[in-house]
């Protein structure tokens, strides 16, 4: 096992990603809230915009147990932002998918939502592709495939 490195700009970087992390979060709450959504409902109401998924797979993505999830999609579908629809390769399978009230309600989360926003509007077209590349080979992604 490779021995952490602990030299002071690798922490301080550390500490740095730390800091945005927390503040991502604590603003993505506050918006969850004014919409009268927990940020895990926020959060798989945004990720199924990106295309209708099993609980199995959006459990996988938010790091999660499917029970979980299972839950959540129960209280958004109760509330008309989600509904289950049959999978057409595999009728045995549920899909989450938004409605149009989801999308508009993840829709609105999305340009509520400042923190992240605003402080990348300070760096270039060349410096946000810079940091998007340098975080998708920190997460072990091919950049050059989607670059």
């Amino acid at each position: 096992m490779a021995t952490p490195r602990t030299d002071p700009l690798t922490v301080e970087v550390v500490d740095l990603i730390g800091s945005v992390v927390a503040r991502y979060y604590t603003e993505y709450e506050q918006v969850a809230a004014q919409h009268s959504l927990t940020g895990a409902q926020a959060r798989v109401l945004g990720l199924l915009t990106l295309e209708p998924m099993p609980m199995r797979r959006i459990a996988v993505k938010l790091k999660c147990e499917p029970s979980n999830i299972t839950g959540i999609v129960d209280r958004l579908e109760s509330r008309g932002l989600v509904e289950r629809r049959p999978d057409a390769h595999d009728r045995r399978v549920k899909l989450a998918a938004p409605t149009d009230d989801g999308l508009e309600t993840a829709r609105r989360l999305r340009e509520s939502l400042d923190f992240a926003r605003e402080p990348l509007a300070q760096l270039t077209d060349e410096e946000r592709t810079v940091l998007r590349d340098l975080l998708r080979r920190m997460l072990g992604e091919d950049t050059a495939a989607t670059g």
